[in-house]
């Protein structure tokens, strides 16, 4: 006969081995549940200037609370680079994580070469220009590509300009394109207004605008796709030429210029430059980029779906300050689109990672458009691709406030004239220092001290030669490494 203790404790004997079997388990049950992978969405701006931006430029005439916003809910980089003083290079560099001279495409696609520069304004210039690609290769693997391959929906919408048809963005790693061809600005169609003749974009309702309406087509996209991973870009032909506004805005900034400084202007080499911001119709084109971040933003917030998407903010290179209407002023850095200076590379830069970095927080260590590939990777917990992006360095331990990382230079390298006044050369920064080699003359060489003197005014090169010979030594060095391209001697060029 079996004893009723027994029973009990032999019973309870086997409640406890299953608690402690369920316990046992439960700890590798969690390793077991993926977690999620957070969602990308990259805003590109075209030709915004450092200074346009209120986060950057508390005195700017222009009113970008969208912006602003999401810079304070992020982490701000104070010394954030385009790889180019023009768009496609930089566009590249973000793609692939590598520079534009080690890709050969350091101008824009489109720009002359040195066998047509006999029919553009630069062909008695004392250099004809590199050679360059003007198509980035199909054999690069680019972050839309690793990130497709990882189980992402890829979208892309807006300013392409990245080769022609057959190196498109569907060509590149893209599931979806609205908008993305050749051209390096809205100019088919009524441009910023529907219908805009785009082969990738239907048209819309007649006067539809187009920042507004790539706003309407991201959030068509995460809606769709917000049960899987994606990868969200967002790449404005906003602020690019040709200066075309909504008619309301344009009047609002026409009234409030009534009540800011008149024009004012300096020289930069052989143009002008404006030192005053109050284009009215300028003003309008920035609000209405703003409005349609902030009806992107506006949704992920919405949906909930903001809490597990990291958001990206830059434009591809300084403003337009020295030509094409000179619409804005990039003070107080030096100069703007297509120049070397820093008005022409250093970018309003926002990363916003919900949940890893604290809001509010200011990065003054500096970055550059090759970093974002390794970021995402890593940020996606995927492994890094350095044959890849071997250009790019991963930003997370700066957005999690962990040790700086390693000591690096950054580099350009421009071997053209830009149609912004700008001559070939190429320029290091190391630390706080930055070395620019202009090419035309030898030893041309400028030297400034960034911590003191943002606007480049304090030429060092004479007063520091050690400091202006190794960073000489470096640039150069570097340029055989990537097998940069030069310009050569015009035997056309008459003085």
């Amino acid at each position: 006969m079996i004893n009723p203790i027994t029973m009990k404790i032999s019973g309870l004997i086997r409640i406890l081995f299953s608690l402690l079997l369920v316990l046992t388990i439960m700890p590798f049950k969690s390793c077991w549940q993926e977690v999620p992978k957070p969602n990308f969405l990259f805003i590109l701006v075209d030709d915004l200037g450092w200074a346009d931006v209120g986060f950057n430029n508390p005195e700017t005439f222009y009113e970008t609370p969208n912006i602003d916003r999401l810079a304070f809910e992020g982490m701000r980089f104070t010394s954030g680079y385009a790889a180019c003083p023009v768009c496609s290079p930089t566009r590249a560099s973000i793609m692939t994580g590598k520079y534009p001279a080690r890709l050969n495409t350091t101008d824009y696609f489109g720009a002359p070469q040195p066998e047509t520069v006999s029919s553009h304004w630069t062909r008695n210039k004392p250099l004809l220009p590199a050679n360059y690609d003007d198509r980035m290769p199909l054999e690069e693997i680019t972050i839309a590509e690793a990130l497709k391959e990882a189980g992402y929906a890829t979208f892309f919408t807006g300013k392409w300009h990245l080769g022609p048809e057959g190196f498109w963005p569907e060509d590149q790693g893209f599931d979806i394109n609205k908008g993305g061809t050749e051209r390096g600005g809205p100019y088919g169609g009524n441009k910023y207004f529907s219908p805009y003749e785009n082969p990738r974009l239907e048209d819309g309702p007649d006067g539809e605008h187009l920042p507004d309406r790539l706003a309407s087509e991201t959030v068509k996209f995460i809606s769709e796709h917000q049960n899987q991973p994606f990868f969200a870009y967002l790449s404005f032909y906003s602020v690019h030429t040709p200066l075309m506004a909504r008619e309301d805005l344009k009047e609002k900034y026409e009234k409030k210029r009534e009540r800011f400084p008149a024009d004012s202007w300096g020289e930069e080499g052989d143009r002008k430059v404006r030192l005053v911001q109050n284009h009215a119709v300028y003003s309008g084109m920035v609000e209405a980029m703003d409005l349609a971040v902030g009806k992107v933003l506006n949704y992920l917030r919405e949906s909930g779906l903001d809490k597990n998407t990291v958001v990206f903010f830059m434009s591809d290179n300084g403003g337009l300050s020295t030509s094409e209407g000179h619409p804005t002023s990039n003070l107080p850095l030096r100069a703007g689109k297509g120049w070397l200076y820093e008005g022409g590379i250093r970018e309003p830069f926002v990363i916003k990672w919900p949940g890893k970095t604290p809001s509010g927080t200011t990065c003054g260590e500096p970055v550059i458009s090759t970093d974002f590939y390794p970021t995402i990777l890593e940020m996606a917990n995927l492994p890094l691709k350095p044959e890849q992006h071997m250009d790019g360095l991963s930003m997370v331990p700066l957005l999690l406030n962990k040790d700086k990382r390693k000591d690096r230079s950054f580099f350009w390298h421009y071997p053209h004239y830009g149609n912004q006044g700008g001559s070939p050369g190429a320029a290091i920064r190391q630390g706080n220092y930055k070395l620019i080699e202009f090419f035309e003359k030898y030893r041309n060489i400028e030297l400034y001290d960034l911590s003191t003197d943002i606007g480049e005014n304090n030429n060092l090169a004479d007063s520091l030669p050690d400091v202006r010979d190794e960073l000489l030594e470096i640039l150069h060095h570097w340029q055989d490494e990537v097998d940069a391209k030069f310009p050569t001697p015009n035997s056309n060029y008459k003085k």
